[in-house]
């Protein structure tokens, strides 16, 4: 026992008694290997395959041993392990250890039985490249998966790998005899954005102060003139992907891409299915059974092309196309909870009482305002920084938003998935966004004509092959879609994305969306708990991203590395 004063060890503060599971020496060695300790009550899996992973998992949800036990019986005992001279795993064997269980239950499991959950205890790092803009979308369409996406920011699209620019040639377009068009006019898009740099960067140079930190200076000069110039830069342009997701997830964007209207999606599918092949192949037995994946594709497909033939008597947008103009994003509230401050309370408090929701509701209901006001500052409490978000009870009430901006700005905001997106396919109806520097530079006319040559292609590849016109414009085209948050996703979209070295198109996005909760829906208190929130409109030449390099520059690091 532990002396007065003294804290108790490890293990007697988190085991039963104080005592820890006895291995042999044998037993001891194979368990090194394969988890951080053998003693302690908290450890972790390590140098196992993905399945055999889950499989433990899943086997630990429905027995009573403890898992270093159930490895050992279950799993390293079934033929597929060795152990040479009675110490370390052969090398080369890990690949394996485990495998043969694995099957044995995930063909139980998860194809038997269908149980999704286990699916969802193994994951993978897959990097997709050269994945044009529109077809990233696709790929991060799951709600459940962590992606990383090329920035336009950091990395100009100047260079010509393999002789070429950086842009995708459909398969359709080569197909209905374009492909020859479609380059020049990609060329001359991409040649366009490489010109248009040395203004932009000379006007932010002539506007930015000089500061104590020169190389922080220029970073952001760079950064604010690659913002400004990634407008003309086509839809095709290709990007580098990384995905981290279960296996769950891997299996629903597999089922979709199978039967995207885009053979370049499809050829991503397939593609992402051979590389899982060679890290978790038990989680994708599923794909290719008829009446699982095959079946589920046709599902999809089916109901895409009633709801398609439906949406075929809505009318179109009544902009004219072509038109460039240089207006701000449009940001519409179309739904909300007129009480939603007070479901926020309500649900906030719930878990703290002792009694049914309704009868929290109505004790929230019968505050007065100077109550209700006091009681939501306890609610929200005192944030230091963005990061100190208030807890669910936000997620009580929530948000529709109707957004048009451009196509860039979109690309951005529609990484945050724990929000409902749904977009519309991008077409020249709405316009294309013109950044206020393009005209302070004095490059608006090699703007337009830009523009100009995307939508004249556009037209072109509409006649012959409509479902891949959306790969002729540009990032400045503006495309309609529609956010529903929770009004704690909103806290997180709004603080974030407002923030001065946000790009400017969806900074006003966000303070748009702030405006709206604020004076549409009548959330003050929300909107004023929004308090980390920049308010500040973007302006002409505006270097918010200075701030954050000198930032950068004072801890030591630096932004991405600029180019030779």
């Amino acid at each position: 026992m532990a002396e007065a004063g003294e804290l108790p060890t490890p293990v007697d503060a988190a085991r039963p008694g104080g005592a820890a599971e006895a291995f042999s020496a044998e037993e001891h060695a194979v368990l090194s290997r394969h988890f951080t300790s053998t003693d302690a009550p908290v450890f972790a899996l390590t140098d196992l395959p993905e399945a055999t992973r889950a499989a433990l998992f899943a086997r630990y949800s429905r027995s009573a041993k403890p898992l270093r036990r159930l490895f050992l019986d279950e799993f390293q005992r079934r033929g597929d392990y060795a152990l040479p001279g009675g110490s370390a795993p052969t090398a080369g064997v890990t690949g394996s250890v485990g495998s043969a269980r694995a099957r044995d239950l995930f063909s139980r499991v998860l194809t038997e039985y269908g149980d999704d959950s286990v699916a969802q205890l193994a994951g993978a790092h897959v990097a997709c490249e050269g994945v044009s803009n529109l077809c990233t979308k696709a790929l991060e369409w799951g709600r459940y998966g962590a992606y990383l996406e090329q920035s336009t920011r950091y990395v100009p699209y100047t260079d010509r790998p393999g002789g070429r620019f950086r842009y995708h040639v459909p398969e359709e377009v080569v197909a209905c005899g374009l492909g020859k068009p479609y380059r020049q006019a990609m060329d001359r898009a991409f040649t366009t954005y490489g010109e248009l740099l040395p203004p932009l960067r000379a006007a932010l140079d002539e506007r930015v102060a000089a500061g104590p930190d020169p190389s922080a200076r220029r970073r952001a000069i760079r950064a604010a003139a690659l913002d400004a110039a990634r407008g003309v830069l086509p839809v095709a342009a290709t990007s580098n992907v990384g995905i981290f997701a279960s296996a769950q997830a891997y299996e629903a964007l597999l089922l979709r891409l199978r039967v995207h209207p885009l053979a370049e999606a499809r050829r991503l599918g397939t593609a992402i299915q051979e590389a899982l092949q060679h890290v978790i192949p038990d989680f994708l037995v599923r794909l290719d059974q008829p009446g699982r994946g095959g079946a589920w594709s046709a599902y999809l497909a089916e109901v895409d092309r009633g709801l398609g033939a439906l949406a075929a008597d809505l009318p179109a947008t009544g902009s004219a196309p072509g038109v460039v103009r240089s207006a701000a994003p449009s940001v519409e509230l179309r739904s909300w909870d007129p009480a939603g401050e007070r479901a926020v309370l309500a649900g906030a408090l719930f878990p703290h009482a002792g009694c049914e929701l309704a009868r929290v509701r109505a004790w929230v209901d019968a505050l007065d305002s100077a109550s209700f006001a006091r009681a939501f500052a306890t609610l929200t409490g005192p944030r230091a920084n963005r990061r100190h978000r208030p807890g669910r009870g936000l997620e009580h009430t929530g948000y529709v938003f109707e957004i048009v901006c451009d196509y860039g700005a979109f690309r951005d905001l529609q990484r945050h998935r724990p929000a409902t997106l749904a977009w519309q396919t991008l077409g020249p109806a709405l316009g294309a966004s013109v950044p206020e520097l393009i005209d302070g530079a004095g490059v608006r006319a090699a703007w337009d004509r830009s523009i100009d040559g995307l939508e004249a292609l556009h037209r072109l590849v509409q006649e012959r092959a409509p479902l891949a016109s959306s790969y002729a414009l540009a990032l400045a085209h503006r495309v309609r879609w529609v956010l529903r948050c929770s009004a704690r996703e909103a806290m997180h979209i709004i603080e974030l994305r407002s923030q001065p070295q946000g790009h400017p198109e969806y900074r006003r996005v966000a303070q748009a969306m702030l405006a709206a909760i604020r004076d549409v829906a009548g959330h003050r208190l929300l909107a004023e708990a929004m308090s980390f929130a920049d308010l500040e409109p973007p302006g002409p030449g505006d270097v918010g991203r200075l701030a954050a390099e000198l930032r950068q520059g004072q801890r030591g690091g630096g932004a991405a590395a600029e180019p030779a």
